[in-house]
């Protein structure tokens, strides 16, 4: 699939879209921002093509908080599904995935792709084994393969296994079949919150030695 096809998809698809949920997109703004104080923007530091540093724009869905109420590492922690920070409109909207709609405006700008590896945090980039750093070889995306064989429910190095098998193998057909695959994942009542236990940050403390011995994380180092 070449990169021009690729790009003067993105373009027509967001463009399209963009027409036709921006009423919807009005709406949530307005919600978000009468049932909350803050923003109705969340911005958030990704890693982009080639690990390049971009602003990903999400809908907030979480009180607002200011920087001191951020952890250390400047990271938000694992969202169960009764998370206290969540806000009312926000446990609606992250539910049924609405809180993704702005990245639509990320494609559009070129830092991302409908399709794709999802962008990882800054943080997240020292966490990628070096044998899947091919992953940053292309934009990051709307939906991935990733998130339609299991979404938050794969252990970290799973999810960037089939981010691998994405980009070795991907094609105008793959990122259409992976499109209508996305509109059954997050069909309302699909899982969206992980084990903690699964997570990027626990892989990362099993590196440096914080984490007791686990046969299936050794296996998937190895």
């Amino acid at each position: 699939m070449s990169n021009l096809l690729k790009r003067s998809f993105d373009i027509v698809i967001c463009t399209v879209v963009l027409i036709f949920i921006s009423p919807l997109m009005l709406l949530l703004a307005c919600w978000i921002k009468l049932d909350s104080v803050g923003p109705v923007f969340f911005f958030q530091r990704r890693a982009g093509l080639y690990g390049k540093s971009f602003h990903m724009i999400k809908f907030r869905t979480m009180v607002h908080r200011s920087p001191e109420e951020v952890d250390q590492h400047n990271e938000p922690v694992v969202s169960e599904g009764r998370d206290p920070r969540i806000t009312r409109a926000g446990r609606l909207i992250r539910a049924m995935s609405l809180d993704e709609l702005p990245q639509l405006i990320n494609i559009l700008k070129g830092d991302m792709s409908v399709v794709g590896p999802r962008p990882v945090l800054m943080e997240q980039v020292d966490v990628v084994p070096p044998k899947y750093m091919k992953r940053f070889n292309v934009r990051p995306g709307l939906t991935g393969l990733a998130q339609v064989r299991g979404r938050r429910s794969l252990n970290w190095l799973r999810q960037l296994a089939f981010d691998i098998e994405y980009v070795e193998r991907r094609s105008f057909l793959n990122d259409i079949g992976i499109i209508f695959k996305t509109l059954k994942v997050i069909a309302p009542g699909s899982p969206i919150y992980g084990g903690k236990e699964l997570n990027w940050r626990s892989y990362r403390d099993k590196l440096n030695g914080r984490l007791p011995e686990d046969k299936d994380v050794e296996e998937e180092v190895k």
